[in-house]
């Protein structure tokens, strides 16, 4: 079945030439408010009008008077300016949203975003949480998909040459346990002593270069991290956790969790050494978005020196 619609095509300018003479109600002021000539005005009404098959304007002594076409056609010549000015604003570096992907809203990128969006509450922000490992989110920053993501970066990572990391964020850990853990009503934790005791991290096993920096910690310290079963959530494993006397699970020291009073969590500072994750900022070295060089400038400040304390972190992150 051959269609029989007619797809108009018009000149974004001369649409908003149209608009200009039809406010100012005399070509030579609309010249003038568009800083052009009067013939070109005329040049451009004359093209519109063909293009649509109808007059638009007519003279009169006391310049121009639109058409009941001209009536007809000047709202949605109004809408399709301002749907063309939303959709250069969408894309546009300085215009739009920066977006920046945070990985999961719980943890600390999503946190340093926040307060960054406080101290600039004027910086539209489009927070985004990308399902894809550091080569997928590497990919979604050179293709322009995102402005910026939060990730480990092994130093084996190859980056395209346009894409650049810089580590921002060395973010301690810490263990999360029930009030009947023997761990519950303890200061601190070693590595050491977690051997033997079940810690639950299920589904980690599917989350790229995370899974590779708890699977060096485990063998390092002789863990044994349980990546296996379903994922129901964060609020399904955090009541797993409160009811269990031996299930507990490793969060970042920065990690904002809720649960009710009723589960009585314990977050354990874990000490000599403390587990340091790694995440650097990556994005594009030639994206002319003004906003992420005020956040990278942010993240600068924010860095903070290295505690007085025995560290650990991954081969890749030393």
């Amino acid at each position: 079945m051959r269609c029989s619609c007619r797809v108009l095509c018009v000149d974004l300018d001369a649409v908003g030439t149209f608009v200009a003479a039809a406010d100012a109600g005399q070509f030579q002021e609309a010249a003038a408010a568009l800083s052009i000539t009067q013939q070109a005005v005329s040049k451009r009404i004359a093209m519109l009008e063909k293009d649509l098959g109808v007059r638009l304007f007519i003279r009169t002594a006391r310049g121009t008077q639109l058409t009941i076409d001209g009536q007809a056609f000047l709202p949605h010549a109004r809408e399709l300016l301002r749907v063309a000015e939303r959709a250069d604003a969408s894309v546009r570096p300085g215009r739009r949203a920066l977006r920046v992907d945070v990985v999961n809203r719980r943890v600390v990128s999503a946190g340093l975003l926040q307060d960054f969006y406080r101290m600039h509450p004027d910086i539209e922000l489009d927070v985004v949480t990308l399902d894809a490992d550091v080569n997928g989110a590497i990919a979604a920053v050179e293709a322009g998909t995102i402005d910026a993501t939060f990730h480990g970066v092994p130093a084996r990572q190859r980056l395209p040459e346009a894409v650049k990391a810089a580590r921002m964020i060395d973010e301690p850990h810490q263990l999360l346990v029930g009030p009947r853990h023997a761990f519950a009503n303890v200061r601190s934790v070693t590595p050491a002593q977690l051997a033997g005791h079940r810690i639950w991290m299920p589904g980690l096993h599917a989350r790229g270069e995370v899974a590779v920096y708890y699977e060096e910690l485990a063998t390092a310290f002789g863990l044994a991290i349980d990546m296996l079963g379903p994922v129901f959530g964060n609020e399904a494993l955090l009541d797993e956790i409160a009811d269990s006397a031996d299930l507990a699970t490793l969060i970042g020291e920065r990690s904002r969790y809720m649960w009710p009073d009723s589960y009585d969590l314990r977050r354990i500072p874990i000490r000599n050494p403390t587990p340091i994750y790694p995440m650097s900022l990556i994005w594009r070295d030639d994206n002319p978005h003004p906003a992420l060089g005020q956040f990278r400038g942010y993240l600068d400040s924010r860095r903070a020196d290295v505690p007085d304390v025995e560290l650990w972190r991954p081969k890749w992150g030393q």
